[in-house]
């Protein structure tokens, strides 16, 4: 565990070689700088530190997605809506970026995403990248919570039960 795989050398039968062949496969890691450099996820994460007793997964892409619909404020997420849930790759593999650097974590509790305090020096310090953005945001967020509210306790509620 931990070290570097090496392809298997083919064995040679009857003139004929068999084997199988490993590929390695790589992956580039996201680190902070990359997230600093990002202004979608530095928006994401901006959106995330407004709600402050914390947002489910399932009402922050219903709060994104209303910003995308409702309000001039593009953030560049494709949605998808399942049912009447709003769905977006993007915006999961962004959330899965701030989680993975330390930006944002998941409280075992329920559920919702919390910024960390290196979350939150990260947005101080990339604040200015969005500078025109956060007025708009604010008051997106400020508007379209109060819609998205009941389903954020929702899904505080179904992580409660589990």
């Amino acid at each position: 565990m931990g070290g570097l795989k090496k392809s298997k050398e083919a064995s040679t039968q009857t003139g004929q070689e068999k084997g199988k062949e490993i590929r390695i496969v790589t992956k580039p890691v996201v680190t902070v700088a990359d997230i600093m450099k990002n202004q979608r996820a530095i928006k994401l994460l901006y959106l995330i530190s407004l709600a402050s007793s914390g947002i489910s997964e399932k009402a922050l892409a219903h709060l994104v997605y209303g910003i995308e619909k409702n309000t001039n404020s593009k953030l560049g997420y494709n949605f998808v809506v399942l049912g009447d849930t709003p769905v977006s790759k993007e915006l999961i593999n962004e959330l899965t970026s701030l989680k993975y650097t330390g930006l944002v974590e998941v409280s075992l509790k329920n559920k919702k995403l919390y910024i960390t305090s290196q979350g939150k020096e990260v947005l101080d310090k990339s604040l200015n990248t969005i500078q025109g953005s956060i007025d708009d945001l604010k008051k997106a967020f400020e508007e379209i919570w109060p819609k998205i509210a009941p389903i954020d306790v929702e899904a505080s509620l179904k992580a409660v039960k589990r």
